[in-house]
């Protein structure tokens, strides 16, 4: 690559095919050539044929792992561009190793919050079964629940899970929380209380998840804790998929162990095409959107522009 020559710029996992729409890419004019996938790759020998000839790639949070076998496979990247403030799919020490810089964008987390709380108003409200029912002719098939004087169970008290909790307090439910670092001292700023790990779960009418994935969270939630969960209690999960034993989840959903299950995010994504978490009656499940906003989008792709444009200036210096 030369200081004249463009660089070649591939944009991943454009799916709704929005990327060159949602930010001004100007800058970039006669400095790069831009090719957007609209489509998702989850073959790793692919995914490399497909990166080889490019010099920057633009990743979408976590949808393509970056690990250190592609990585090492792609001899012209130079520039790994992530929307995020922090990317645990993108193998850090193999991209320092081929001197590969990784740079990141704003984040704001009040997409997920919003939806979070669409999802247990949905779950609460039969709106989606409603809703295909009156498509369909029927007309009042369900009973809803109200949230007013039902538990809040808030797994993860951190800057999501704490905003999903004040607004469960506006909804006035009893909103408890619990996780391995919680103190009290917390819960209280956050005007929550703080309970232990089997009251969270035998007590909770909806639990929301809210908690990094790591290897101390990960299967956090399995077959022990959705037993010691209220026949009429529901889960929401937008936040990793993996922080549930997804194989656990779906037994206590079809013995009806637990009333339903509101779901954004799983184990691999895309999720399968023949995944029982598509088709169960007591499931809301969507294809991990909790982000996925005009205006956080915008944050994505502008930051990303500005980043690369950064990247060249101070190549070319």
């Amino acid at each position: 690559m030369s200081s004249s020559s463009p660089v070649r710029v591939a944009v991943l996992d454009d799916y709704q095919n929005v990327a060159l729409d949602l930010a001004d890419w100007s800058p970039l004019k006669n400095r790069a050539d831009i090719t957007v996938f609209n489509d998702h790759l989850a073959d790793r020998s692919q995914v490399i044929e497909r990166l080889k000839p490019f010099d920057i790639v633009c990743v979408m949070r976590e949808r393509t792992p970056l690990t250190r076998e592609i990585i090492e496979s792609l001899p012209n990247l130079k520039l790994i561009a992530s929307t995020g403030s922090a990317n645990a799919s993108i193998d850090l020490d193999a991209a320092a190793a081929r001197g590969i810089e990784v740079v990141h964008t704003g984040y704001s987390s009040t997409p997920t919050i919003e939806f979070t709380w669409a999802m247990i108003l949905a779950m609460a409200r039969n709106i989606s079964p409603e809703n295909q029912s009156l498509r369909a002719g029927g007309w009042q098939q369900m009973i809803g629940t109200q949230l007013a004087g039902k538990t809040l169970g808030v797994l993860g008290l951190g800057h999501i899970g704490s905003a999903v909790g004040v607004i469960g307090r506006a909804f006035r439910m009893n909103v408890i929380a619990w996780s391995q670092n919680l103190t009290d001292e917390r819960a209280e700023s956050k005007g929550v209380q703080r309970v232990d790990k089997d009251t969270l779960f035998s007590t909770s009418d909806f639990l929301s998840v809210h908690l990094r994935l790591s290897e101390r969270t990960r299967h956090l939630v399995g077959a022990a804790e959705l037993a010691q969960m209220k026949r009429t209690a529901s889960i929401v999960n937008t936040s990793r998929g993996p922080i549930v034993d997804t194989a656990a989840l779906v037994a206590a959903l079809q013995n009806g162990q637990i009333a339903g299950a509101a779901i954004d995010v799983y184990d691999t994504e895309p999720l399968e095409p023949t995944h029982p978490l598509r088709s169960m009656n007591n499931v809301l499940a969507t294809p991990h959107i909790g982000y996925v906003s005009r205006e956080l989008y915008q944050t994505f792709y502008g930051d990303t522009v500005r980043n690369i444009v950064e990247w060249l200036d101070k190549k070319n210096a």
